[in-house]
């Protein structure tokens, strides 16, 4: 560990790894651990209770490990688990579990921009970039490789499926399945993410079984139900139909069907 400043407190039961450096006015908590090799920019708190993987940096102003925000919450113990490479940019908000699940929970190789709040027992998985100002309510799940816009609201207990792309000042409302892009308001299909596929090595006859997979189901005029049941009988056996499937019939809610308006090309994103 590397203390380059007097001015910044480390409780001395705090567990800092090699490599590690605090930068000045910097709070550091009784019960916390740092992998290595992280930075802990100026002004940032870690509070008890926080699990920070290594290569990880932690901008200034950023508060991890705070209190869930959750009327309901007695102060029982509970913990803030981050993985490595992950990137916490300013003043970010990471509050810990509650006695529901006992952690919040954020992946490696993730990117959580300027303000993006993280209420308690969410789950985030790994690789996902939430853009400035994503505000997650409590146990909200986000999959891996999901990208969220600038100023996102997401709603309590809704589920973001893996390589989605949700549109900038969207309000998630329900659950959204892996590999499409939502926009508008209220939240809809606009088509599956491309893009973002392509970017993370997706060959051209797996883009293309998953959007026929989400013609079926969001452009053609089928009831969901059908729609399930026609990719279930019509389409042949893989890990994509399997995915999509077994999300839906675990979801209580989903987004809302197809609109046919033409969608602004405002709504791709170069951080995919």
């Amino acid at each position: 560990m590397t203390d380059q400043s007097s001015l910044s407190f480390i409780h001395p039961d705090a567990k800092i790894g090699i490599g590690s450096i605090v930068l000045p006015f910097s709070y550091v908590d009784k019960d916390v651990v740092i992998g290595d090799y992280c930075k802990i920019g100026p002004n940032a708190t870690i509070l008890s209770g926080t699990r920070l993987g290594s290569f990880c940096e932690v901008f200034p102003g950023a508060v991890l490990g705070a209190v869930p925000q959750d009327l309901k919450f007695k102060g029982e113990y509970s913990t803030l688990v981050i993985g490595d490479k992950t990137i916490i940019r300013e003043c970010a908000t990471l509050n810990r579990g509650t006695f529901e699940t006992g952690t919040t929970t954020v992946g490696s190789h993730c990117l959580l921009m300027a303000y993006v709040h993280i209420a308690h027992d969410c789950i985030i998985g790994n690789n996902v970039i939430l853009s400035n100002g994503v505000q997650l309510a409590g146990h909200v799940q986000i999959n891996d490789h999901a990208v969220l816009g600038g100023n996102v609201l997401v709603q309590q207990f809704c589920n973001i499926g893996r390589f989605s792309f949700v549109a900038g000042a969207g309000l998630v409302r329900n659950n959204v399945p892996p590999f499409v892009r939502v926009a508008r308001e209220p939240l809809s299909y606009i088509g599956i993410n491309k893009i973002g596929l392509e970017r993370k090595g997706f060959q051209l006859s797996e883009i293309e079984e998953i959007k026929n997979i989400y013609n079926v189901i969001f452009v053609q005029n089928n009831s969901l139900n059908v729609g399930i049941s026609l990719i279930r009988d019509s389409f042949k056996s893989s890990i994509f139909k399997d995915e999509i499937i077994s999300f839906f019939n675990h979801s209580k809610s989903m987004i809302a069907r197809f609109k046919s308006e033409p969608v602004p090309q405002n709504h791709e994103t170069s951080t995919q």
